[in-house]
């Protein structure tokens, strides 16, 4: 793997960066971050290092314990299940408005998935493991922020789940791109059948077959490894209720303030 680039924030053994250099709290770009109280964000600054996510990047592997935890600040990365014949399935896609690694990260055991990136992105806020069981352990607002994305992220993938089952290829494919679109930020974005086949559990020819009538319908474009996305509105009648609903649970997280004593602190 690439040695990745890496600027610490604040950092005792590497050179610092000056406070005009650090991200404003009222422009963090990960939502989950944005979310907290303005003192807790300032609380987390030491913990961070901004670093970028790499398409293909593999950020954890099963079997193996968890030395960081992730939040994107673009781009997005899918957590799969590998089954014993190394073949692949996704069961989430995390952007920025969520995090990576924690489950694992907070009962220390090893992970049981992967997580691949997806969509590349050039900020990418890293918290070792151990500074993450710390901020939680303080029961403030990031452990009541962190809980209701856990919550959530077990709801998605519950949701992601049901529709692998059940709904067709065509409308996990529509769904799939929706959740892609959203997390770029951008109508265009790359994208090989061999991962889509992967990803959705579906052979390539299925996936071939069921891009080419997206793309005959008007909804994308499809080249070289390259998708865009021209009519959002008929491609999310082509998806399921999966999509809706998944975000929905996602939105929520920092949409609704907690009732827990904590969450009437203002930022």
């Amino acid at each position: 793997m690439a040695k990745r680039r890496t600027t610490r924030v604040r950092s005792t053994n590497r050179q610092s960066l000056s406070t005009s250099n650090r991200p404003p709290p009222e422009v963090v770009q990960n939502r989950l971050l944005a979310a907290l109280p303005r003192a807790d964000r300032d609380s987390l600054v030491p913990t961070l290092d901004i670093v970028p996510l790499k398409l293909k990047e593999l950020l954890h592997k099963p079997g193996e314990y968890i030395q960081h935890v992730y939040f994107p600040g673009g781009g997005f990365c899918s957590i799969v299940t590998v089954l014993e014949d190394g073949s692949m399935v996704e069961v989430a896609t995390v952007g920025r408005e969520g995090m990576v690694g924690v489950t694992s990260a907070l009962d220390g055991s090893p992970v049981s998935s992967a997580t691949m990136v997806q969509g590349e992105t050039d900020i990418c806020y890293r918290m070792t493991a151990d500074a993450f069981r710390h901020e939680m352990g303080r029961r403030g607002a990031f452990y009541e922020l962190l809980t209701r994305y856990s919550q959530a992220l077990v709801g998605f993938i519950m949701q992601s789940t049901a529709c692998n089952a059940v709904h067709s290829v065509e409308q996990r494919l529509a769904r799939w791109l929706l959740m892609a679109q959203d997390r770029m930020g951008g109508d265009a974005f790359p994208l090989t059948q061999e991962f889509v086949a992967m990803m959705l559990g579906a052979t390539r020819p299925t996936v071939t077959v069921v891009a080419g009538t997206l793309q005959r319908a008007g909804l994308i474009t499809y080249h070289r490894g390259h998708v865009t996305i021209l009519d959002r509105e008929k491609l999310e009648s082509a998806s399921c209720e999966c999509y809706r609903a998944a975000t929905d649970l996602l939105q929520a997280v920092t949409s609704v303030r907690s009732r827990a004593p904590g969450a009437a602190r203002s930022a």
